[in-house]
């Protein structure tokens, strides 16, 4: 008689609950960021100079290029890092990005941009995909469509989940096109909050322990869903719609 391995039925409801907390957990840094370098999330792209607002969305989409390059090669020799050590890492890249103010914030946005997608893709190797194959690489740039800790809006966001595009060789190249004015945004008010007059270190260790935080949620809400999609054999657009009726209930309560 041949031994049968038995898999235990996925529990959708619980998962689904385990993800709504983690989305709900996402931007939980956002509201002391805000404390700390007071004001409102909508008006920190008027506080940059207006050059540096005209310049965000093609330097976003340098930065992103350069650390889909970087951040790839440097599997091989770097190790992904546990949760907590990776927002203390990008706590005080911020940290010494706001020390100079915005010329400094600018220089660090490239290396933010590679560690946060290193933490993606660290992510991705945690529920199982290969960072290496060209789907999980479009996937990992789509977590950086969501909206950001400063803009967190029950669950609008999740809609990058559903959006799916035809792989070609240059996909990675279109999506980083597509992705880059929304990042631009949200990278535009962390350049901002960097740039608070003598706040400095403390206003840009806060940016990115906020941001570091919000892209490993959103990430584990990504590439979760993506794996009990499979594991469930039930379309991602029908667990995105069930994840956002959860997030707009807590909302309300």
């Amino acid at each position: 008689m041949s031994d049968i391995t038995l898999v235990a039925p996925v529990d959708l409801d619980a998962e689904l609950d385990r993800l709504a907390q983690r989305y709900s957990r996402a931007g939980s840094g956002a509201v002391d960021l805000l404390n700390v370098i007071g004001g409102r999330a909508e008006g920190l792209l008027d506080r940059l100079p207006q050059q540096a607002r005209t310049g965000l969305q093609e330097a976003t989409r340098k930065a992103l290029e350069q650390a889909m390059k970087v951040a790839h090669g440097s599997r091989g020799v770097v190790p992904d890092q546990k949760g907590w050590l990776n927002t203390v890492v990008g706590t005080a890249m911020g940290a010494a990005g706001g020390a100079g103010g915005l010329p400094t914030a600018l220089a660090e946005l490239p290396v933010t941009t590679t560690l946060l997608l290193r933490i993606i893709q660290g992510v991705a190797v945690e529920y199982g995909f290969d960072p290496a194959s060209d789907n999980v690489q479009f996937d990992c740039i789509e977590v950086f469509a969501a909206a950001g800790p400063l803009s967190h809006d029950d669950g609008a966001d999740l809609g990058f989940l559903s959006a799916r595009m035809t792989l070609t060789g240059s996909a990675v190249q279109t999506i980083i096109a597509r992705v880059a004015p929304r990042l631009a945004t949200v990278l535009g008010q962390k350049l901002a909050a960097q740039a608070v007059p003598v706040l400095g270190a403390v206003a840009g260790a806060a940016t990115n322990y906020a941001y570091t935080s919000y892209y490993q949620e959103m990430a584990h809400v990504h590439f979760g869903l993506r794996k009990l999609a499979i594991e469930a054999d039930v379309p991602v657009e029908e667990l995105v719609a069930r994840l956002r009726s959860r997030i707009a209930s807590r909302a309300v309560t």
